[in-house]
């Protein structure tokens, strides 16, 4: 059976996993809108508020801080509540922070909201992660991943879209009451499409066995200290750890960085913002798509996930030279940033699926909220270290040279740790 699924195709085998796929896109979209709007924003509340770039940095830190808390719970919460419910807290947790910043007043009020955020936006990649792993056989989990987090990229593309337009009409305020109420309408989908795939009744048989032609597992509860012990768990949590601050940087201070090095402004953050984001699409499926088509063609998930992520690494470290621009011709620069986020999108797919080449699937949500928490401790890290190189030497040159590093690092501790893929023996 597993054979004859593998050759049929998806036009025979069903496209309900594909379904459930586009579903936690939409979810992800939203929830990288919800996430970034602040730092599209940033001059416009750097200007009313008056924050420093240490200020800053503090909101940012207070998000990450929350969420490499809410990694841990939520990555608990799939393991024993299930994808749908858990996803489910997740998304009016962070809807409310969301609809939270429009009445803030102070500084201090968007670091409540951002923690409150952080700690809501925690669950979707949890949640993401067990979905994919209960939804696809091994062969297409990274392809499934690199659509799913490609979401993140089109939201990133459309929130200052958005925020161009919503701003000069109604006001900042008003739109972040929008971006959160959006989160609710999704969520009425998730509820009512979401099942796992046993339970839901639009799924063929062919299907289900393809899903599922890696063997089915027997759920059972996992004890987290236990997995500490293993090198696997390291492997993945170590590169998200070094991996994740890249991610942040990009995210919370890319906007700020063409405003301050490139001279644009609001209206123009727009078209390099969705270059860059558009390009760290591609690079997000293309990575998918790599690994897993060197897989299908008789490669070891071992070698072809490896190789991907090299190829992956080499692509980001021309970023260095971005900097330099200064207020000449900034084109090449910003598809040189896009190349960057392109090779860690495809670097990112594959590493979060360490956790289902490396787990049974019943600890794939706790090893997640593991690497998850780190990652978030290195995004904390780094925004400390972007503020205060910001605020007291005022240039982007060893912030880049760092993000430029990390996924080469990060590629050899994987290796050193884990020189060859062998799932981990859980009691």
């Amino acid at each position: 059976m597993k054979d004859g699924s593998a050759a049929q195709g998806p036009s025979v085998v069903g496209r309900v996993r594909w379904g459930i796929c586009a579903l936690i896109f939409f979810g992800t979209m939203i929830n990288y809108i919800d996430r970034h709007m602040i730092s599209v924003l940033k001059p416009t509340l750097q200007g009313e508020f008056g924050w420093s770039e240490q200020d800053y940095a503090d909101i940012i830190f207070s998000f990450q801080l929350a969420y490499a808390f809410g990694y841990v719970i939520f990555g608990y919460l799939m393991d024993s509540l299930g994808a749908r419910v858990g996803y489910s807290i997740a998304a009016v947790t962070w809807g409310l922070a969301t609809m939270a910043h429009a009445a803030a007043g102070a500084t201090w009020h968007f670091m409540l909201a951002r923690v409150m955020l952080g700690f809501g936006e925690a669950g979707n990649f949890p949640a993401s992660v067990k979905a994919v792993t209960e939804w696809f056989p091994k062969k297409e989990r990274a392809l499934g991943i690199g659509i799913i987090t490609a979401g993140a990229n089109i939201g990133a593309i459309l929130t200052p879209m958005l925020a161009a337009f919503l701003v000069p009409r109604f006001g900042w305020r008003p739109a972040f009451l929008i971006v959160g109420l959006i989160v609710f309408v999704w969520l009425v989908f998730w509820i009512g499409v979401y099942r796992p795939p046993r339970s839901k009744r639009n799924l063929s048989p062919s299907e289900l066995d393809h899903i599922e032609s890696d063997g089915i597992e027997t759920p059972q509860k996992v004890a987290w200290l236990p997995l500490l012990r293993h090198r696997q768990t390291w492997a993945f949590a170590m590169g998200k750890f070094l991996l994740d601050p890249t991610w942040w940087f990009f995210m919370f201070w890319l906007p700020g960085f063409f405003v301050s090095v490139y001279g644009l402004n609001l209206a123009m953050l727009s078209v390099p913002l969705a270059i860059t984001y558009i390009m760290t699409d591609a690079g997000g499926i293309g990575g998918g798509w790599l690994s897993s088509h060197l897989i299908k063609r008789g490669w070891s998930a071992n070698v072809a996930r490896k190789a991907t992520m090299l190829a992956c690494s080499l692509c980001v470290l021309p970023v260095v030279f971005a900097p330099v621009a200064g207020h000449r011709a900034y084109q090449p620069y910003v598809l040189l940033i896009g190349l960057a986020m392109a090779g860690h999108q495809g670097f990112a797919v594959n590493l979060l699926t360490l956790p289902s080449d490396l787990f049974p699937a019943r600890a794939v949500g706790a090893v997640t909220g593991i690497g998850g928490t780190l990652g978030a401790l290195g995004g904390m890290a780094m925004a400390k270290f972007t503020g205060w190189m910001l605020q007291e030497k005022g240039d982007y040159v060893m912030i880049f040279a760092v993000a430029a590093l990390n996924h080469l690092i990060g590629l050899l501790i994987i290796h050193l740790l884990v020189p060859k893929f062998r799932q981990a023996k859980l009691a």
